[in-house]
Order: structure tokens, then sequence, then C-alpha cells
């Protein structure tokens, strides 16, 4: 597997961190210990995962995760609670995937995945935080159900060919910044119009 495909796939396996990390690395761990995705046989570094307590963590954390992500202002403390989590195991799942014999490589896939994660995390709680914005719940279980399908989905595909790994990094990272752009612009507008004195009668 060439170094394209190697970043690639550490891309998006750390962005989807930044979304959900707990289903990641359990997805993963049983990935490897049951062998429904053809993993790389370069990801043999990666079985720590698949030891039965590290998927059980992963378990209880993933569905934990999935119960208040659909909560309204829970999700939103809930993101909050793992604005260092995320970032730090979407770096060493990075870490895990580059070759851990070159130091250099090292340190770049700890930075870059620990970068990556942490932009989708902030795309997904700046998003969500908008989302909660609207005085319904149902759009807010909606998002929080298509996070759901699309981590799967797309962990599954990036496992699967990592060629196409490359491709799924490079538009999760576009879309968590357009998030953040987008939502930060929003939050920007309100204040504004917020802080203008109220019309005289």
């Amino acid at each position: 597997m060439g170094l394209i495909e190697l970043l690639g796939l550490a891309g998006s396996v750390s962005l989807l961190s930044g979304w959900r990390l707990y289903a990641t690395v359990l997805v993963t761990g049983l990935a490897m210990r049951t062998g429904w995705v053809p993993l790389p046989d370069h990801l043999e570094m990666l079985t720590v995962l698949a030891n039965p307590w590290v998927i059980g963590v992963a378990a209880v954390g993933a569905v934990i995760e999935f119960l208040a992500d659909k909560v309204m202002w829970l999700d939103s403390a809930w993101d909050a609670v793992n604005s260092l989590i995320r970032p730090v195991g979407g770096a060493l799942l990075a870490l895990a995937i580059v070759d851990p014999g070159d130091p250099t490589w090292q340190v770049v896939a700890f930075l870059l995945g620990g970068g990556a994660a942490f932009a989708a995390h902030a795309g997904k709680a700046s998003a969500r935080a908008a989302v909660n914005a609207s005085p319904e719940p149902v759009s807010n279980m909606v998002v929080s159900t298509a996070e759901d399908v699309a981590t799967f989905g797309l962990l599954a595909l990036a496992f699967a060919n990592p060629i196409a790994a490359t491709a799924i990094a490079a538009a999760l990272l576009v879309l968590s910044i357009v998030l953040i752009v987008v939502v930060g612009r929003a939050v920007r507008r309100m204040l504004r119009r917020s802080g203008k004195p109220a019309d005289p009668a």
C-alpha cells in the first residue's frame, strides 16, 4: 500500500473519530476479530483494538454516545466532554495505521490525525449547536442518525478500499471546514442582531 493510500486511510479514520470515536474503535476491533471487513495486512498493529476489553469499553461508549446524541442539548454537552478525547483518539488511530518504524511519519501521522479529528469534531459540534437552536427535536434525531449511518458506511468503505479512503478524507475535511465557517458566520450574525438597540415605538 502506497503512502497516499496510507495517509488517506489514516485521515478518514481520524476524521470519522471526530464524529464517532467509540463507534470507530468498536467497528475496527470487530472487523479485525471477526473478519467482516478485509483489512489490509499492514494494519496488524491495530490488533489491540480486537482485545475483548477494548471492544467492550468501546461498545459501552458507543451506546452512551448513540443515546446522548439523540437528545437535544445533551448532545452538545457530550460533544463538550469529548472535545479532548476525540482528537487524541483520532491521533492515536492515525499513528497506529502509519508505519510505526519511521519516527518522522509517526509524528506527522499523530499531528495530522489529531488535527483532522479536531476539525471533524468542531464541525460536528458547531452544526449540532445550530440544529439545537431549532424548537423541534426531530431535526436533531435525523442529523444524529445520518451521522451514525455515514460513520459506519464510510468506515467500512475506507477499510475495504484505501484509494477511496483518500477521497473520503478530503470530502470529510472540506465538509468539516464548511460547517465551521457557516455556523461561525450564523453565530456572528445573531450576535450582531442581538447587540442592536431596539427600534423606538
